[in-house]
């Protein structure tokens, strides 16, 4: 596990505000794009972003140590005391990380791995990035989780 704390001032947070978004989506699609430049400058290629079949979707494919992983980003804003929540459920992000939720996501990964013709002997993982963002300050908390099937 890695727990960083990274500027959102970086190039790849600009624009991402749009005004027909709800903020939850602003929210999420900046919590990819954090997640995604956590990986990079940790040495993952990513493969492919936001796999979607009506069993599921993945959020970030990427390759690292010839081991394909699969990543479920969760990115919360809201901050109640010195912890930060998610409004909906007032968990932290890592925790809407549910059992139904990685059900979910197994099955998509064989649809995934299915339709590229990737080999079952292909070694591969479930990771999860959980960001905290404080808007205000503009800063993230980055939680990574490694092997979470």
């Amino acid at each position: 596990m890695f727990h960083v704390k990274q500027p959102l001032n970086c190039y790849t947070c600009n624009g991402i505000f749009m005004k027909n978004d709800p903020k939850h989506i602003q929210i999420g699609k900046i919590g990819e794009e954090l997640a995604c430049l956590f990986l990079v400058k940790r040495g993952f290629k990513i493969v492919e972003r936001h796999y979607l079949k009506k069993c599921g979707e993945i959020d970030i494919i990427a390759n690292k140590d010839k081991v394909l992983r699969f990543v479920e980003v969760k990115c919360v804003s809201r901050e109640t005391g010195n912890s930060v929540v998610s409004r909906e459920t007032q968990k932290r992000p890592e925790e809407n990380v549910t059992r139904e939720k990685l059900e979910r996501l197994s099955r998509t990964i064989q649809t995934y791995l299915a339709e590229k013709r990737i080999s079952r002997e292909t070694r591969y993982q479930v990771d999860v990035v959980a960001i905290r963002l404080n808007l205000k300050d503009k800063t993230a908390r980055t939680l990574f989780i490694e092997n979470v099937l």
